[in-house]
């Protein structure tokens, strides 16, 4: 089988090599002519644990290729798919759908035989119904299915997700297009993956009603840390006890400084949007927003608080940037309201972060770059844990302690054990779970 991939971002990058690893033939197509140029000497455009290496190896075997040109890679696919932007709207926050309605239109011009045309990008409700009157519009005669066929990745372990997914969700209205879906995704079915055949509308429904509710839960159990702090409860034990009821289950359970990224905020904002427009509003969404919001804006106060009331003067070490770990995803991050704040407040701020620092430089201004964790503390005041990578996990604190004016730590993803931190003689201060200083 053949299919086009057009949009090499995020979804469509790994999507398309991970087709071309299931055998099948794919382009991916995008505009940006540096992009394309970048892919072909192998160079990725995101950080993506293995993805270098999956795109090689099937580079290499001829079964994945880039290209700037639509036309032919269309032509002859069986399927087409649509993996285009979709950002938050300005002004009103609905999905904006410029660039999936602008690709129908070109694949609507360059189809010569049935093709299933699918949309991976995530799309409102009746997206999927527009593509097909756009395609319409523009090839009367046109042999096609429209499919929505939403994505369910985690960035910093997308490529498992899409060979090991917990389900593949297919919406569409004839039996051939189903037919291509099946045969795309066969090697999926023969581990028993659970295929889910549904209509347009309800496929597109069904991945905003899950990031929402995913950002709810996170939502959910974030307030409830901030209730443990003022009884003296711990988080952590809490999200392990009722995470161990399978109703609920222990993931996204995970106390913070907010949820960020590409998919949960502007996939709620724009869910609540459309149930707004169809006079059905879900209030726990909207709630779900604002509570989040909110939450970012006020991790910086917890660090002037720990710092006895002001930071006006002193140096502090922010360890993370991007919104999680194993990306270099900066869009909506917690760092992107505590940095600024903390600047504003009169701290000189000195940063680090794995794999962020590119992408974090076109958005923070003032801030002293550095090239390592430890870099970030001679002389520091307090050491904040924005991202929880995983080289923050074990740092040495005998180091530490050498190189910090103030042994204080504000730990925004409860990396460490509160005990611990104290008995190496940090005062340290984290989500959800009691004040720690070291004894005497």
């Amino acid at each position: 089988m053949r299919i086009a991939m057009i949009g090499t971002g995020y979804v469509g990058l790994v999507s398309g090599a991970c087709f071309s690893e299931f055998g099948v033939h794919v382009t991916c197509i995008d505009k940006d002519a540096a992009k394309i140029e970048g892919l072909k000497r192998g160079e990725m455009p995101i950080y993506e644990p293995g993805l270098d290496t999956l795109v090689a190896n099937n580079v290499r075997a001829g079964r994945l290729s880039f290209s700037t040109e639509l036309g032919p890679a269309v032509a002859e696919a069986d399927a087409v798919f649509i993996a285009v932007g979709t950002p938050s709207r300005r002004g009103d926050g609905h999905a904006d759908l410029t660039y999936v309605f602008a690709a129908a239109k070109e694949i609507a011009r360059s189809m010569n035989r049935y093709t299933a045309v699918v949309t991976k990008s995530t799309v409102p409700v009746g997206t999927g119904r527009e593509v097909q009157k756009i395609i319409k519009a523009e090839r009367p005669d046109a042999q096609f299915d429209v499919v929505s066929n939403p994505e369910f990745l985690r960035e910093g372990s997308a490529i498992g997700d899409f060979m090991r997914p917990d389900r593949v969700v297919i919406g569409a209205d004839g039996d051939r297009a189903r037919e291509v879906m099946r045969a795309l995704y066969r090697p999926l079915y023969l581990i028993e993956t659970p295929i889910v055949f549904t209509g347009l509308e309800t496929a597109e429904l069904i991945k905003y009603a899950a990031n929402s509710f995913l950002a709810a839960k996170i939502t959910f159990i974030n307030e409830v840390a901030d209730l443990c702090e003022k009884v003296g409860a711990d988080v952590n034990d809490v999200a392990r006890g009722i995470g161990l009821d399978g109703r609920i289950g222990k993931k996204f359970l995970h106390a913070g400084a907010g949820y960020g990224g590409s998919c949960f905020p502007k996939d709620t904002l724009a869910l609540a949007k459309t149930a707004q427009d169809f006079g059905a509003p879900l209030k726990l969404v909207e709630t779900t927003i604002a509570v989040n919001d909110a939450r970012k804006k006020s991790m910086a106060g917890r660090v002037v608080a720990a710092c006895g009331g002001s930071v006006k003067g002193k140096t502090i070490a922010v360890l993370g940037l991007t919104f999680k770990p194993n990306t270099d995803d900066m869009r909506d991050a917690p760092s992107l309201d505590i940095v600024p704040a903390l600047l504003k407040a009169g701290a000189v701020v000195r940063v680090y972060d794995p794999e962020g620092m590119k992408e974090a430089k076109k958005m923070l201004n003032g801030v002293v770059w550095c090239e390592s964790a430890y870099d970030t503390m001679p002389d520091g005041d307090c050491v904040v844990i924005v991202t929880e990578w995983n080289e923050f996990r074990a740092l040495d604190a005998k180091r530490m302690r050498q190189l910090l004016r103030q042994k204080l730590i504000v730990d925004l993803r409860n990396v460490y054990n509160p005990d611990d931190m104290a008995a190496q003689g940090f005062t340290y201060h984290s989500i959800g779970r009691p004040m720690h200083a070291p004894a005497g």
